[in-house]
């Protein structure tokens, strides 16, 4: 059984900066799915980064340029580096991973939420 915990999260000026971690325990993530979410009140769940199994990264249009994902297989931590950051980025952020690397298959595992398996508890961003 994997958890995962997100931290990082917290409030922020607008072409600030900030680095969401995740870590994980039950079992090695170098061979997972992985990705990061966002939920804004009141908005759908949006995927904003995914990174498969093979470290092919995929990224939402609205945070092309200014959000990067990685993970460090030693820590087994997945990280979103956000810079940049403006006021539409306010949101709740979630990161998820699943044993399937199909999912993330094509780049297109930013639009496979309800496909992740383990998910985080989430680490609030607020930009003002």
């Amino acid at each position: 059984h994997v958890q995962l915990v997100e931290s990082g999260g917290g409030s922020v000026q607008a072409g600030g900066s900030l680095r969401l971690s995740c870590a994980a325990s039950g079992h090695s993530l170098s061979d997972y799915c992985m990705a990061w979410f966002r939920q804004a009140p009141g908005k759908e769940r949006e995927g904003v980064a995914a990174l498969d199994s093979d470290r092919t990264t995929t990224y939402a249009d609205s945070v092309k340029g200014r959000f990067t994902i990685s993970q460090d297989n030693a820590k087994n931590t997945l990280y979103l580096q956000m810079n940049s950051l403006k006021p539409e980025d306010n949101a709740m952020y979630y990161c998820a991973a699943d044993r399937d690397a199909g999912i993330c298959s094509g780049g297109y595992g930013i639009n496979r939420g309800k496909f992740f398996y383990y998910w985080g508890q989430g680490t609030q961003v607020t930009v003002s």
